[in-house]
């Protein structure tokens, strides 16, 4: 064979394979949940709020992916997960386990709809969201276009137990804190959180009960969900994301998109 015939026999490098990264830190928050950050490449370009596969190799050597939303804001120089712990998932069993050091791969591709881009202009933003679901919105209170486009952003986290709230409170008060955001984010970002399984409590409930029943409007001190005055974003369970988009249909809120921007948008990644 020759040489010309032999590189062209040669399997090419897939552009778009994902790439090695280093994980630079790991905090877990309790059996359940932790966070992590790896590094960034040069070249990766996401809007706040997107999702991205990240994975480890098998022991085929082929890479085991996931849909992760990435926790960073879009300026960040590293990159940031909050990941649920499945004993038996055949991604999250092995992720849990990673330290300083250690390397995941990260995927070339981010998209989604959790982002400003893909709603309309309005007063107010909600941003619903139960477990790891805040993940992306630990994105969207970073970005400083999340406060030029709303007057008010109300982010809302619902756990388990109380304890499951930490990586929120945690994520809220940095964003007050951070020098990019944080006078912005002092003076329109609030943070409603509740439990279901938590007795003492102050608030006890799903976020679509509070809905229904208007007491997370009444808590908040604001009017009623209305499509006129505000957008909302929703990430969960499936049965979170569904029964939240019908209480919102009902109300005569529009599904949109990255094509057609309207007033709510829904995720569908998950990991396991």
């Amino acid at each position: 064979m020759t040489d010309t015939a032999a590189a062209a026999a040669k399997p090419r490098p897939n552009p778009n394979a994902p790439t090695p990264q280093e994980v630079l830190s790991v905090e877990h928050y309790t059996d359940r949940l932790f966070k992590f950050r790896i590094t960034r490449p040069a070249t990766f370009r996401f809007r706040s709020g997107e999702f991205v596969m990240i994975g480890l190799p098998k022991e085929d050597g082929k890479p085991l992916l996931r849909a992760y939303s990435i926790a960073s804001p879009s300026w960040d120089e590293e990159l940031e997960f909050f990941s649920i712990k499945v004993p038996d998932g055949p991604l999250t069993s092995r992720l849990q386990k990673i330290q300083p050091g250690d390397h995941v791969l990260l995927g070339k591709k981010p998209t989604g709809t959790l982002v400003n881009d893909a709603l309309t202009p309005a007063k107010r933003l909600w941003m619903f969201s139960t477990g790891t679901g805040f993940a992306p919105f630990a994105s969207v209170i970073r970005d400083p276009d999340t406060y030029t486009k709303f007057d008010e952003v109300i982010v809302t986290h619902t756990c388990r137990l109380e304890e499951e709230l930490a990586y929120s409170i945690e994520t809220v008060a940095g964003a007050k804190a951070d020098p990019l955001v944080g006078e912005e984010a002092t003076a329109q970002l609030r943070h409603f959180t509740s439990c279901t399984r938590t007795p003492d409590y102050p608030v006890q409930g799903r976020i679509t009960t509070l809905i229904e029943n208007g007491g997370l409007c009444e808590a908040m001190g604001v009017p009623p969900l209305s499509a006129e005055n505000d957008r909302v974003m929703i990430c969960g369970s499936m049965e979170m994301i569904q029964d939240t988009k019908a209480l919102l249909e009902a109300r005569g809120f529009e599904e949109g998109s990255n094509a057609k921007p309207a007033d709510f948008v829904i995720e569908k990644a998950f990991a396991g």
